[in-house]
């Protein structure tokens, strides 16, 4: 399809303007409306300084147009290098929590160690008592079974026999309650050092939650100070994006005056010479005899000729959701949490929203459980070439650590939970940092 510029437009108004006048002209001398007079015509000295003033201007415009994105370039670095410390706070945080469960359930497999060693202990008791039982039996005269001297000087044989009986039982039972005893023993041994060994590993559990719970609070010390001592910085050079930008628009303003008087000239010698040629067309006309009226011919342009959507569609029902650090689950959007710093200033702990890893949480709540660190989601699913992108893929950024991650939602657009002081919105992808590969989780 064809497009025109605002001058081209007001070229093609003046051209039809002066070609109507000088028709009518011509069909009614008296009535003449002749081309307007000229702009000024400058000289060839005028205008090869106009042109080099145009030309000045014009690298003037591109030298600003540099330096601005260079500012813009810092403060995105600046930004990133800030969040990238948030996130590895995030990780840390993560990292603890997952440590802390680790030590809990160490605790719970040494509690019940503890409780089959008692119980095997118990049954060393029971095995023991009667070992003492039958021991004790032995030797004392009973009136069913007598010592072994009533065994031997018993002249009844039917007594004898039942009294060898009797001792035969005693004598299994007794070796049932050795055994016994010994698998008791053995199963209490086992019981404590299953103990010992689950305490143990309770023990490195904890060092190792209390390890990563310092890293996490250093990553946000320095994630904090990283903030305080950039962001005066940051807003330096936001001021100076702004004077570049002023300064851009009136070089721009400048060469746009010199672009639109050259056109108006351009334009009315054009008109001059349509007026002449129609002039001319007219005069041939009535020298021929002919009354008819010509017109002037008009042109015309004929106008030229799952599972994805679910997550997308929660994605886009955040719109507008403040963004807060910390914040978001798969429930929804959340409290954020204090870092100590910048966060702290945009009030994100008070804030319910997401950030950018608590959106993809949410929005994938259907697909997969992801943990709240953009790091790690990064190596939830398949790796897909940057090219070969698809909606519903994640986007990371930074290639020195994963700082950010977005959703694609297809043709150059995503949706993300951008920084502190903003809210989820939909904007085009930045392939400044982004990294080469998007993580698929479905198809």
């Amino acid at each position: 399809m064809t497009t025109h510029s605002p001058a081209q437009g007001r070229r093609r108004r003046w051209l039809a303007a002066v070609a109507i006048g000088v028709v009518l002209a011509a069909g009614n001398p008296a009535e003449a409306t002749a081309v307007p007079p000229p702009p000024p015509n400058p000289s060839d000295e005028e205008l090869h300084s106009s042109r080099w003033q145009e030309r000045n201007r014009a690298n003037k415009v591109g030298e600003l147009t540099n330096r601005l994105a260079w500012a813009q370039s810092r403060l995105n670095r600046l930004r990133d290098e800030v969040a990238r410390k948030q996130e590895l706070a995030n990780k840390a945080r993560v990292d603890a929590q997952t440590a802390k469960d680790k030590a809990k359930q160490a605790k719970l497999a040494a509690a019940d160690a503890r409780n089959a060693s008692k119980l095997a202990g118990r049954e060393v008791k029971r095995a023991e008592e009667a070992k003492d039982r039958f021991v004790a039996g032995s030797y004392r005269q009973g009136s069913t079974m007598g010592g072994l001297s009533a065994y031997l000087s018993s002249d009844n044989p039917a007594e004898v026999l039942e009294r060898a009986q009797v001792l035969s039982a005693v004598s299994d039972s007794q070796l049932d309650a050795i055994a016994e005893l010994k698998k008791a023993r053995i199963a209490k041994a086992n019981a404590e050092a299953a103990a010992r060994k689950a305490l143990q590993v309770a023990k490195q559990r904890q060092a190792e939650a209390e390890e990563a719970e310092q890293a996490a609070k250093q990553a946000f010390d320095a994630a904090v100070e990283a903030r305080k001592s950039q962001y005066s910085r940051t807003a330096d050079l936001q001021a100076e994006k702004e004077r570049l930008a002023k300064l851009l628009w009136q070089a721009q303003k400048k060469v746009r005056g010199l672009e639109g008087q050259r056109q108006r000239y351009e334009e009315w010698k054009e008109a001059k010479r349509r007026e002449e040629q129609l002039k001319a067309q007219q005069a041939a006309l009535n020298n021929s005899g002919g009354g008819g009226g010509g017109g002037i011919p008009s042109g015309s342009s004929a106008p030229a000729g799952a599972t994805v959507e679910a997550v997308i569609a929660r994605a886009m029902s955040q719109i507008g959701v403040p963004y807060a650090w910390g914040g978001g689950n798969a429930n929804g959007p959340t409290y954020g949490i204090r870092d100590g710093g910048v966060a702290d200033s945009y009030g994100d702990y008070k804030k319910i929203g997401f950030d950018c890893s608590g959106l993809m949480i949410y929005a994938f709540a259907g697909v997969k459980a992801l943990p709240h660190y953009s790091g790690y989601q990064y190596h939830a699913g398949r790796h897909v070439p940057l090219s070969q992108a698809r909606r519903g893929d994640m986007l990371f950024w930074g290639n020195g650590g994963i700082h950010h991650v977005a959703l694609y939602l297809g043709n150059g657009q995503m949706i993300e939970a951008p920084q502190s002081g903003m809210h989820v919105r939909v904007t085009a992808v930045r392939y400044d940092d982004i990294l080469p590969y998007a993580t698929r989780l479905i198809g």
